[in-house]
Parts: structure tokens; sequence; C-alpha cells
């Protein structure tokens, strides 16, 4: 068991983050720690389960229990960080926030707010065949039994933390209850993209946006939707924009009239270069009551 302190920059709440519920994730309470259990980014052939906690300015990032070949801590210890957000400088974040009299109420509402991000690339890609077209809820239990029939379930801070099978092991899968057979050839395609180094964050993010997107949509059940999911809410990038319904309808709250997306876009032109993190921030409190009310 290892620990390693991240220097928090600028605004942070563990809880925020916790409870933002992303993909497979749905708590509804937080005890101090927030457990994570994925597959390292790369060859995705180790598991690890990881507990955060924070302590000020502070993220303690505590690698409890491992499985398959042994891994650089610095590793787990950076992609544990991307997955909560705390590897950007959040004090610049919060100074544009601040700065815009549209941002600067609903950024008060939960000033250490942040995105919660997939795992990885690997872990949104198996994730956007097991619930597509599903409700989320049954798409939770699909993940959670795909990774306990196959993957491995590791024990973070006393509890269990089911890790979703490596790609060896993905290739392996035949059935999973509840799963189209259709989708069984698609997530052995997503294997062998893993193994390839086709889902790695650096290949990825080195491509770029619209060809990782493009890259994406060659592999089989990943349409746009997709591909745009897996690139922007599992690399951990700050600045695309997302044309989504929610962050619309605050814009046409806060001014009063209708705001397409092409005026979306104008506007959003202030917010580079964390474009993505206002969005997230605008879907995920515009509805919450201000601070103090």
């Amino acid at each position: 068991m290892t620990t390693t302190e991240v220097p928090l920059r600028g605004p942070y709440d563990l809880r925020e983050v916790a409870l933002m519920g992303f993909g497979h994730r749905d708590e509804s309470s937080f005890d101090g720690v927030m457990r994570l259990g994925f597959c390292v980014d790369g060859d995705y052939e180790s598991q690890v389960g990881v507990a955060l906690r924070q302590a000020g300015d502070v993220l303690a990032v505590t690698v409890e229990e491992t499985a398959g070949p042994p891994v650089d801590p610095a590793r787990i210890v950076a992609q544990a960080a991307r997955v909560v957000s705390a590897d950007q400088d959040g004090e610049a974040y919060a100074d544009l926030c601040r700065a815009d009299p549209m941002l600067a109420p609903v950024f008060a509402r939960a000033p250490g707010f942040r995105p919660a991000n997939f795992y990885s690339p690997y872990e949104a890609a198996v994730w956007s065949i097991v619930s597509a077209r599903r409700p989320r809820s049954q798409g939770i239990v699909l993940r959670q039994r795909l990774a306990e029939t196959y993957g491995t379930v590791l024990t973070v801070a006393g509890q269990p933390v089911p890790v979703v099978p490596t790609p060896s092991r993905l290739l392996a899968v035949d059935q999973l209850p509840g799963l189209p057979a259709d989708r069984i050839p698609r997530l052995h395609a997503i294997a062998e993209a893993a193994q390839r180094g086709d889902l790695a964050v650096d290949h990825l993010t080195a491509l770029g946006v619209d060809a990782a997107r493009t890259e994406l949509q060659r592999l089989p059940g990943i349409g746009p939707f997709y591909s745009s999911l897996i690139t922007v809410r599992s690399c951990g990038l700050t600045d695309v924009l997302a044309t989504e319904p929610q962050v619309l309808k605050h814009l046409e709250a806060a001014y009063g009239r209708r705001v397409d997306a092409e005026e979306l876009e104008q506007l959003a032109e202030a917010w580079r270069p964390w474009r993505t993190w206002v969005t997230v921030m605008l879907r995920a409190l515009s509805g919450r009551a201000d601070a103090g009310g």
C-alpha cells in the first residue's frame, strides 16, 4: 500500500466530484473516501484499487490493491488524478468563472466542483457498448455483472470495488446475461483495439479531437456520440465544447431568449481553455439552488 500526495490548485471538493455520478458511478453518499478500481491506461492488463482522500489543498492517492503485472505507481497516480480532474490548474478556471457575470452565480453554488471522468478510453468504450440503448441504471448493472464475472473485485477502503476485465479477459467473454449476443463481438473489437494501443490516452490526445473521433468510429458499435464521449470524458480534455440541451436551457434562462448552437459557440469563445469544464458545470449545477438560498 502506497500513498502519494497530489497538490490541488484552486477550489476543489472531492465530495462534489465523487457524487457527480458519471458513467457507471451512481453514488448517493460520501464517507470521505472516493474509491476507484480500474485497468491501468496503456496496455490495460494491470488492475488497481485506489482510495482518494482530501485534506485541504492536498489529495491523498492510496494504491490499496493491485492485480496483474507490476506498474509504476506514478502512472496509477496520474490516471487517478485525471479521473477526478485534479491534474489541472483549477485556479485559472475559477478566475474565468468568477469574472463572467453569467457563469459566476452558477460557479458559486459549488466552487469545488470539477468533472468526474471515465477511468480510461478503454473503460469508456466498454461502457458505450454495455449501456447503449438502455437506461443508465441497467447499464450500471450490466457493467458490474461484467466486472464480477470476468474481471476482478478489489478491496478499497474496506469495500469491494469491481474492476472491468482486462483486454485479454474481455476477449474470453462469450456471453453475459442481459447483454444482447451482438454486443459480444463489439466488446472483443474493443479489447483488440486496446491491445494494439489504439485506446491509450496518449495515442488519442496525440491524434487530436477530430481525428480521434474518426478513428474510434471505426470500432463496431461506436458512433458519433460515443466517440465524443470516449475522447473528451476519458482523456481529461478541458476545452472541447459540447452542445447539450441542458446547457442551452440554462443560457436561455440567463438571457431571457432562445439560444441556438451557433450562438453557444460564439459565447463559448470567452470560456477558452475551459469550455468542457464550463459546459459540464452548467449541466450539473444550473438546476441547484444558489449558495445560501
